[in-house]
């Protein structure tokens, strides 16, 4: 590993925690990615729509969400270039390293930040050092910002050492909203990838410790679900009404007496819900949001179709209209044991790990399962890596960050993974 290659880590990595981006509006990211990969030198570099298939995203944000997003990116000086291939919302790049006859190994590291308002305070680090969140009401809180930095870090490592075949790193966008996995795994770049890894910091594994891959994945699936009824002056004539509220309400109470199953785990959970216009009205419009998870991909599916038979039951009852619609999910999909046990061979001989675990339950959801069943359904493996890093509080939350000794460490991993699947076959 070069020299210079921790500080460029650190310092890439801070760049993209100052510029946070949420799910399909990465502009200013994916321009950041791009930048760098020509300046490494790589032998195609597929942007935006180039580098998934369109049909195929989820949770795609209206033309009014992305405006403001593509026009901060312009007053930042991001090239034209780059705006008009990610127009749209076709955030997200595909880099690909050609060296010589082998394996295509593949790598998945995501992009996109989440809705939360960094902290300021003098103890946090990021507010200290001078790289907290540039853009209000958004920051990393998850380690996306250090998952690309390691991304572009593990293509420089790799381009410089004795591997022989291909490297595809997938910088995919919208993982917090599970809405670019699935069209990423469908652009074409995954169809040759006989290996591939995916990498996710911290989640409450400490620095020096790796998990060679994950297992149980929870399937997961969002829905909105939007009630419409008839409005009513509510002390004159409550009965003239179709009570949205109502119907909403109803909803939300009977999907927690969704029964469980006997095959195994479901989550079901109402977050949100937003309608009516005033407290002498009868509403007549309220949506909620909500979302499913089950152990596996078929009991995700059996708690989304009870939620939706609850949702419409809830509608009838109270004589209104109800329009569900899935804004994103991911299956489950588990670290494949042969991958793993080369990882943790692999990750043994890696400076500054101090414990190798084998595997552990994920116990939340990805979208990158949809990349990794692609690659297993077509006769490959595909591992889950978890590098751990230190944190000062849990991710999602104001005060997360990362220790970032951790960088250099997840690099060196993914490198000699790749560079040890180029001799062999695990």
């Amino acid at each position: 590993m070069s020299y210079d290659l921790p500080t460029r880590l650190r310092d890439l990595r801070r760049a993209f925690h100052r510029h946070p981006e949420p799910g399909w509006r990465e502009f200013q990211t994916t321009a950041r990615v791009v930048d760098e990969l020509e300046r490494i030198g790589v032998d195609e570099i597929a942007v935006g729509r180039e580098s998934l298939a369109t049909d195929e995203r989820m949770a795609v944000p209206s033309e009014t969400e992305l405006e403001p997003w593509l026009e901060r990116a312009r007053e930042a000086g991001v090239r034209s270039d780059i705006l008009e291939r990610t127009a749209d919302g076709h955030t997200g790049v595909v880099a690909v390293l050609e060296q010589g006859s082998g394996p295509c190994i593949g790598l998945r590291v995501d992009l996109d930040a989440i809705s939360m308002t960094e902290s300021a305070a003098d103890d946090h680090r990021p507010a200290a050092e001078g790289f907290r969140s540039e853009h209000d009401g958004y920051m990393h809180a998850c380690g996306h910002d250090a998952h690309a930095a390691m991304g572009l870090g593990t293509i420089e490592t790799v381009k410089h050492s004795d591997f022989t075949g291909t490297l595809k790193v997938f910088f995919q966008p919208a993982e917090e909203i599970s809405g670019g996995g699935k069209a990423m795994a469908a652009g074409g770049y995954l169809d040759d990838v006989d290996y591939l890894l995916a990498v996710h910091l911290g989640l409450d594994h400490p620095t020096g410790e790796i998990v060679a891959g994950i297992e149980k994945p929870l399937a997961m699936a969002h829905l909105t679900a939007t009630f419409e009824g008839a409005s009513a002056h509510a002390g004159k004539a409550p009965n003239a009404g179709a009570n949205a509220m109502q119907a909403a309400a109803t909803a939300i109470q009977n999907a927690y007496a969704i029964p469980r199953h006997s095959d195994g785990m479901t989550r079901v959970n109402v977050g949100q819900i937003e309608g009516g216009t005033a407290s002498n009205v009868i509403a007549e419009e309220v949506s909620l949001e909500a979302e499913v998870r089950g152990e596996t991909t078929a009991l995700m599916e059996y708690t989304r179709t009870e939620l939706e038979r609850v949702l419409y039951a809830a509608a009838e009852m109270h004589d209104c209209d109800v329009t569900p619609r899935v804004l994103g999910e991911s299956p489950r999909v588990d670290s494949h044991p042969a991958l793993r046990a080369l990882v943790g061979d692999v990750a043994w001989e890696v400076s500054g790990v101090e414990s190798v675990v084998p595997t552990t339950d994920f116990g939340a959801s990805e979208d990158v399962t949809y990349l990794m069943e692609r690659v297993q359904n077509d006769n490959g493996l595909a591992s889950y890596v978890l590098v751990g890093s230190d944190h000062p509080t849990s991710h999602h939350t104001p005060t997360f960050d990362i220790d970032e000794e951790s960088l250099e460490i997840g690099v060196s991993v993914l490198a000699d993974t790749a560079i040890e699947l180029s001799r062999r076959r695990p």
